[in-house]
């Protein structure tokens, strides 16, 4: 079924319908790492190839900060590590939802392109999921992520602020937009984006929650709501 060319062509054009939105976004938000990368030292060259190589947005922001304080090897890998986990999250509930009867090199290829946005793209399609899906979507957003850094970069500190703020709200309209839809249709999708928003809200402003990282924050909450749910609302296979 993999190799049928026809239905893999049918499958990335609906993963590049998909991913058009999805980079934009990127493009938007890269957009300030690469301004940031640039007025911190960093070349274009080597802002654009953290872009390519990481794709994470809050990972990247971070491994900045880290670097410009002159941090140490073990303090990046322990940041990225905490920051970037819910991605192996991610790839544990796509691995149960891809298509089976191809070579086991997809599931590496489409596991380097989980993102918050293209997960919620591909969790959100009914039945199995064609690696040609994924790759349709990355084929757009990797480079609207990349491109993005490159403009960046480019054009150093020229943007006032007010414009690279107006930028950095686009990724959360986006990630909105892959929600809602699902939301609506199914209480259950609803009941458990409410109870995250809820929990979020929790470590945002109560005294003692409010310390922990925002990484392990995405973890925690990721792992208690969805375990939750799949004990009292599994979705039977």
């Amino acid at each position: 079924m993999w190799y049928n060319g026809r239905m893999n062509a049918k499958n990335f054009r609906e993963g590049l319908s998909a991913g058009i939105p999805i980079g934009l976004g990127y493009f938007a938000v890269s957009f300030a790492f690469g301004m940031m990368a640039s007025s911190g030292g960093l070349t274009i060259g080597q802002a654009v190839l953290i872009s390519l190589t990481n794709v994470t947005s809050a990972g990247q922001f971070a491994g900045l900060d880290i670097m410009f304080a002159g941090g140490a090897y073990l303090e990046m890998a322990l940041t990225q590590l905490i920051i970037n986990l819910r991605y192996s999250l991610m790839s544990f509930s796509l691995s149960q939802k891809i298509d089976d009867s191809g070579h086991p090199l997809h599931r590496f290829l489409v596991a380097f392109g989980v993102t918050d946005e293209i997960f919620g793209v591909s969790a959100a399609r009914e039945g199995r999921l064609s690696p040609w899906f994924n790759y349709g979507a990355m084929a757009v957003a990797i480079p609207g992520w990349a491109l993005g850094t490159l403009m960046g970069a480019i054009s150093g500190n020229l943007l006032p602020d007010r414009i690279m703020s107006a930028l950095s709200v686009a990724i959360y309209g986006m990630f909105l937009a892959i929600i809602i839809p699902p939301a609506k249709k199914s209480a259950q999708v609803l009941a458990v984006v409410v109870c995250a928003m809820l929990i979020s809200t929790g470590f945002a402003y109560l005294p003692v929650l409010k310390t922990v990282s925002s990484g392990m924050v995405i973890i925690l909450t990721t792992v208690l709501v969805a375990g939750t749910a799949a004990k009292l609302a599994p979705i039977e296979s």
